[in-house]
């Protein structure tokens, strides 16, 4: 069949659900937001939403067929995404407190950067082959996919900005010193606690 009414909106809380949880890209956006603020951030989301609408279509029009053919890429994908992830655990660490001027050390991630993370997290490829493989009828499969990818990167930004938004309004919060760095320190670790599905998944 293709993508009736009831389908679109029941994908519709998918995408809201697994776009507002807690992950790789809302934990930095979170950091983000207090280290520099919501409006420096908004490259970050943007890139977030756009790389994520492009991996769907990507999945959608035959990667996940050639990672099955190919195990060896995507082990080789997860394992680019650990390391990665570990980086960027790192640069929140050492990022901040803001100086007299209010701004932050360091740089934001910018949209570019944000857009390519997404290749390399693993719950971006969860969430994209999950839309893929339940919401997307064979009839209409082309159209179909441009619908989910759409409608998907349409709820992701909001969802992702809660985060970014959240963390804007801490960083008045967290005008200390160093609180700003036990902040940054925690997002760290849970950013490097994510990695967890990726270590013991054989």
């Amino acid at each position: 069949m293709s993508l009736s009414l009831d389908l679109l909106l029941a994908f519709a809380l998918f995408a809201l659900v697994t776009s507002i949880t807690p992950g790789p890209n809302n934990m930095m956006l979170l950091a983000s937001g207090v280290n520099f603020g919501f409006r420096r951030t908004l490259p970050h989301m943007l890139g977030i939403s756009s790389g994520f609408m492009v991996l769907v279509l990507a999945v959608g029009f035959g990667l996940g067929q050639l990672f099955q053919s190919w195990p060896l890429l995507y082990t080789l994908l997860r394992y680019a995404g650990g390391a990665y992830l570990l980086y960027l655990a790192w640069k929140i660490a050492t990022s901040g407190p803001a100086g007299d001027s209010g701004e932050s050390r360091g740089e934001p991630l910018g949209f570019f950067a944000a857009a390519l993370f997404q290749w390399v997290n693993p719950k971006a490829w969860v969430m994209a082959i999950g839309a893929i493989t339940t919401y997307t009828p064979m009839q209409g499969y082309f159209t179909n996919v441009l619908v989910i990818a759409a409608v998907f990167a349409l709820i992701n930004l909001p969802g992702v900005g809660i985060w970014a938004g959240f963390g804007s309004l801490l960083r008045n919060v967290l005008r200390d010193p160093q609180r700003v760095r036990l902040f940054n320190a925690v997002m760290a670790l849970l950013l490097v606690l994510s990695l967890y599905p990726l270590v013991v998944q054989h």
